[in-house]
């Protein structure tokens, strides 16, 4: 017997409805199943997550992320279902969600880890953090509206290494260089690889390129000049960092485990995601 989370996107009715479908089917076949809420990245402990054995994510990409965001450091594996409009990190389409859960019942599946980003928010005054949170895709400080760019210093590894003046800056994984990272030109990067990017957005200087950092590597980005700074993780809006304040992210504690069926290799859904054709 099998205890399985459902995450449906809480906005797609067709999501919610094959859910509620999924958990009715699973308790008939003499096993357990929750259905949850979409949670945020700083949300913390869920007590329906405990003892789950499979979480199923249905919805998008952004599904996907908060869904890993509830299990993260459990080791509960994370079975992406697309209801939306790309499903880069799915493994399966709706129509074959039964077949999915089954597979992974019966032993037909792989698990892939994905290494995700630590955050920390550490004020001027302060050494302790005041907020923590976890990524698996990327994190994000941008301008806040009706500003015109963010200032920060940028520290690698305790190393002094520029400043930027900029619309946002970003710290993206591997698996996140699909996201943001790459909508900022920044450098698309296999899965496999446990690495930080440190990727600029319209910065006010000649140098615009992306930083490429081993997953050993800590980026500290200080905020600086006379505006806050928004802070997004995996796309979630969480606050602002004040001017002096630092945000600190190195490699995840504990990676992401997410289930595959190994029929679709990084690069075959790279080709189908973005409509790659050979000339």
């Amino acid at each position: 017997m099998a205890h399985i989370g459902l995450a449906p996107h809480p906005e797609r009715a067709a999501s919610g409805e094959a859910a509620k479908k999924t958990a009715q089917w699973l308790e008939e076949s003499g096993h357990t199943a929750v259905i949850l809420q979409e949670p945020g990245p700083g949300a913390g402990e869920a007590a329906e997550t405990k003892d789950l054995d499979l979480l199923v994510s249905m919805g998008g990409d952004g599904t996907m992320l908060r869904s890993v965001g509830l299990v993260v450091g459990k080791g509960v594996p994370v079975l992406g279902v697309n209801f939306g409009a790309f499903g880069y990190l799915a493994a399966a389409e709706p129509e074959g969600l039964r077949h999915a859960i089954e597979r992974f019942l019966s032993g037909d599946y792989h698990l892939v880890r994905r290494m995700t980003v630590d955050v920390l928010v550490i004020p001027e005054d302060r050494a302790a953090p005041r907020f923590r949170a976890t990524g698996l895709n990327d994190v994000v400080l941008a301008r806040p509206s009706g500003t015109h760019t963010i200032s920060t210093s940028v520290t690698i590894s305790s190393e002094r290494f520029l400043s930027y003046a900029a619309d946002s800056m970003i710290v993206s994984t591997a698996t996140g260089s699909t996201g943001y990272n790459f909508s900022a030109r920044g450098p698309i990067i296999s899965p496999k690889l446990r690495c930080l990017v440190l990727t600029p957005v319209s910065p006010h200087m000649l140098f615009d390129r992306s930083i490429v950092l081993d997953s050993s590597d800590t980026v500290s980005l200080r905020v600086e000049g006379r505006s806050n700074a928004e802070l997004i993780v995996d796309g979630v809006r969480l606050g602002e960092l004040e001017v002096g304040e630092q945000l600190v992210c190195s490699a995840g504690a504990s990676d992401a485990v997410l289930v595959t069926f190994g029929d679709r290799s990084f690069e075959s859904v790279l080709k189908s995601k973005f409509r790659l054709a050979d000339r």
